[in-house]
């Protein structure tokens, strides 16, 4: 991290383990911890009884979805068609000629949706809309001829990909990410880091199946810049297996999706395994079906798990499948925060049989299966401190309880966040003599944040000895 220039610092009066010591650090390292430390010379952080831990660390998201998503019209808060519509013209008419409008959280609130619809609200207009699982978009017919021939930003020359529907020509692209997903014309990146040290979080996983190396280049360049100073894991798609990422990032698993909207074959499963084996590396399986799960299962069945290996969403793990997720070491990273976010629509939604299978945490740590928490920013909620409350109590925003028998202890919830990055679920980093000083400074003791976890009880946030965040400025 090139941009990263530290000076020595101590704070003092934390509560570190249940302790008030002071804590020392040096060259981007804790270099002590004990109580009455020296401070001579040493800047000095009164923190003044508050908890001072290792920074969060979001296992899976999204950082240019997030980027984008900062200048894209938001639909989740439109509530029926009628809604929609003006909400695309008025954006419309508000952007000059040849400009994209991008619009995400589409869902069935806002009626059927096709090109044809969208050329009507928006004549002449590129435009495309994201479903709020992130894994579609629907394009007016400006938007598809532009990423037909080259000419749309995120496009792909000649690119077209799988459509939704009997009408090929409907407009609705299925994870095609670098067609749709995210634009060369990108906003900065800084904001979303920015946003990211002030939830107390120090290191992300991108879980994108990227299959262009530009992306792992646009966020080198931020983490190099201090745009995005937490430390990035990428991922990419099997294509992207053997690519060099350089230093600025860490290489993660090879992103491999089971799609609920088309499954692979099992050939196709097996050979996208096969290509990140022979470079290396593991494997994370997007699952979010117990057909998914089951599918991506016998994948592993056939070539074999790996060290690293892991289940991304999980969003529905029957108890039957616990034995070879087991069997298999994997590990599952889920999101709890969508039980807080969307858990009254899946009382609504979702077939009375897999509630009780939703976003499991608790069930899961009992079993033995190495388990770690996420957001899936931007189509979750990016604040981990929502999921942590979330994990706790299993609320919905009405207040009603999902999957009641998945509530989790308030220390093991923070938990899910305090693997390392090549160890999610693995045993919480701690605050000690030779760690890195990618810490988290609360403004009271460890045990009331739990009581309600909250992202503004972050008072200070750092990245190898590097502030990226004071609340006071």
């Amino acid at each position: 991290m090139g941009w990263v220039v530290t000076e020595p610092f101590v704070v003092t009066r934390a509560e570190v383990d249940g302790r008030v010591v002071d804590v020392a650090v040096e060259s981007g390292a804790v270099a002590a911890v004990g109580p009455g430390l020296r401070t001579a010379g040493m800047r000095v952080v009164d923190a003044a009884g508050g908890a001072l831990i290792s920074g969060l660390h979001d296992h899976h998201l999204h950082l240019l979805a997030m980027a984008a998503a900062r200048s894209s019209v938001q639909l989740s808060g439109v509530g029926d068609p009628h809604e929609f519509d003006e909400t695309i013209r008025s954006a419309h008419a508000r952007l000059g000629p040849g400009e994209w409008l991008r619009a995400v959280g589409l869902d069935d609130r806002h009626g059927t949706l096709d090109r044809h619809r969208l050329d009507r609200l928006a004549p002449g207009r590129p435009v495309r809309v994201q479903h709020r699982s992130g894994a579609a978009w629907v394009l007016s017919s400006v938007a598809l001829s532009a990423v037909h021939t080259g000419g749309g930003p995120g496009a792909t020359q000649g690119a077209s990909g799988p459509r939704d529907g009997t009408d090929p020509g409907d407009g609705w692209l299925h994870r095609v990410d670098d067609v749709a997903g995210w634009p060369r014309d990108l906003p900065d990146l800084a904001p979303v880091g920015e946003r990211l040290a002030r939830l107390g979080v120090t290191g992300v996983t991108d879980a994108t199946p990227f299959t262009d190396p530009s992306a792992a280049a646009l966020l080198s360049g931020a983490h190099r810049s201090g745009a995005v100073p937490q430390r990035i894991v990428v991922t990419g798609a099997a294509s992207m297996a053997a690519v060099d990422v350089g230093a600025e990032l860490e290489q993660g698993p090879v992103k491999v999706v089971v799609s609920d909207h088309e499954l692979p074959g099992i050939d196709e499963l097996v050979g996208s395994f096969r290509a990140a084996r022979r470079s290396g590396r593991a494997v994370a399986v997007h699952c979010v079906t117990r057909v998914g799960l089951v599918l991506a299962l016998t994948a592993w069945e056939e070539v074999g798990a790996a060290p690293g290996d892991r289940v991304e969403h999980g969003s529905v793990i029957p108890v039957e499948l616990f034995e070879p997720l087991v069997a298999l070491g994997l590990t599952v990273v889920t999101q709890p925060g969508f039980i807080a976010d969307r858990g009254d629509r899946y009382l609504a939604e979702v077939e009375v049989d897999d509630v009780p299978h939703l976003y499991r945490c608790r069930s899961l740590l009992d079993a033995g299966i190495a388990t770690a928490g996420s957001t899936d920013a931007p189509f979750g909620p990016d604040d981990p401190w929502l999921a942590i409350a979330a994990a706790v109590d299993r609320r919905a925003a009405s207040g009603a309880v999902v999957g009641a028998a998945e509530a989790m202890d308030p220390a093991a919830a923070l938990g899910l966040f305090l693997g390392a990055l090549a160890d999610p679920g693995g045993p919480p980093r701690r605050v000690e003599p030779g760690v890195p000083a990618d810490l988290v400074l609360l403004d009271r003791g460890l045990r009331d944040v739990l009581a309600n976890p909250r992202s503004d009880h972050v008072r200070a946030t750092w990245v190898a000895g590097h502030p990226v965040y004071a609340a006071d400025g």
